[in-house]
């Protein structure tokens, strides 16, 4: 019942959607202004005059208004500021119903949390698996569909540091491929589970079964294709989770152990135009990155993000810069100046702690020259 009243108020919110897209094309053609203040209107006239659509609940309806004037607005500005074409954002399209899942957002005037279940406007009552108690008063609530098919509520509620124990104790983060983290701390060292490889097999299975299956041109999809799909998604969010928990209990040990953090300020992306390019993508360096930034600001800790720039070339110890890039396939690092000989990952983990200021024991305060220090947002 609860679903079905959801999927209800999804149809007349992705009318909406389509509706306002219409006339934001048509006032764009026009030269006209077609702001959240005239699609506030048409909301009101539309649902005076169109009994099925005023059945719904209005606060998602106008939330879903408010959603789309942000892209809406950010394309235009692209516009105006005459980016390139490929950086800017697109225009907000129409939502099919085959293809679009479900995205109600409510306002604090719109949800009550009451009894352990969730009571939305529009009389739909949702009986909630809660993952833990509401620390505080929620301001809004997202419920959606993920694309296995599973209802999820996400609650907005003010962020509350939970200040761990002092350690006394720092820690330089540099990532990698082969080890997804690599630390001035052999405890804390994070290798590659390759999560994605383990289910390979299983996800080529089901790409065999959906090009098998594969409907032709304006035919709809099959009972079996549709399953086949269903399945290769499910292993695909269960991949997804078995990453985010390696990352997040990896996160919260070194959070734990460390008053501050030197993390490399990596950003992955380019890694999808290499060789290590499937590599790249199953270690998730960007979400174990994400984990411990968040998990460092639940706890009060100290996560200092370093510019990558020459980390390879730099010494750890004596802050002497080599003339040459290693090669990849070079993993030892010795220093021509003071005659370090460490592992290449090591070193660039040490020399996180020099940039970041942190000055470990044997480095003798000594700053090699970078990019400027970025705190972590």
């Amino acid at each position: 019942m609860a679903r079905a009243g959801l999927l209800a108020e999804w149809d007349r919110c992705r009318w909406m959607w389509n509706e306002c897209v219409a006339r934001a094309k048509k006032a764009h053609a026009e030269g006209e202004e077609c702001g959240p203040a005239r699609l506030d209107r048409m909301l009101t006239g539309a649902r005076a005059i169109t009994p099925w659509l005023a059945e719904g609940a209005s606060v998602p309806q106008q939330q879903l208004i408010r959603d789309f004037g942000k892209p809406r607005t950010k394309a235009l500005k692209d516009i105006r500021d005459r980016l390139p074409v490929r950086q800017r954002a697109g225009m907000p399209g129409y939502k099919k119903k085959r293809e679009a899942d479900p995205s109600l957002n409510y306002t604090r005037r719109g949800f009550r949390p009451k009894d352990g279940r969730l009571n939305l406007a529009g009389g739909i009552v949702l009986r909630v698996v809660w993952s833990r108690e509401l620390p505080a008063e929620p301001s809004s609530v997202r419920v959606y569909r993920d694309s296995v098919g599973d209802w999820y509520a996400s609650f907005v509620i003010p962020a509350r540091v939970e200040p761990l124990p002092q350690s006394g104790q720092v820690l330089g983060v540099d990532w990698g491929v082969k080890e997804i983290a690599t630390t001035t701390s052999d405890a804390h060292d994070l290798p590659h589970p390759e999560h994605g490889k383990r289910s390979k097999g299983k996800l080529s299975r089901y790409d065999r079964m959906m090009a098998r299956r594969k409907p032709k041109k304006g035919q709809a999809a099959s009972k079996g294709y549709r399953e086949a799909k269903k399945w290769r998604a499910k292993t695909y969010q269960k991949i997804a989770r078995q990453r985010q928990d390696a990352a997040r209990k990896w996160a919260k040990k070194v959070v734990r152990d460390h008053d501050a953090i030197a993390v490399e300020d990596f950003r992955p992306k380019f890694l999808a135009r290499t060789s290590m390019a499937r590599k790249a993508a199953d270690a998730a360096i960007g979400a174990t990155k994400k984990a411990l930034i968040e998990m460092g600001r639940k706890h009060g800790r100290d996560v200092r993000l370093v510019h990558p720039a020459h980390t390879t070339m730099d010494c750890g110890r004596c802050g002497a810069r080599t003339k040459h890039a290693l090669p990849l396939p070079e993993r030892t690092y010795t220093c021509t100046a003071c005659g370090t000989v460490s592992p290449r990952d090591k070193n660039s983990a040490r020399v996180m702690l020099v940039r970041a200021g942190l000055n470990p024991a044997g480095v003798e305060g000594v700053r090699p020259p970078g990019a400027p220090l970025q705190e972590a947002a």
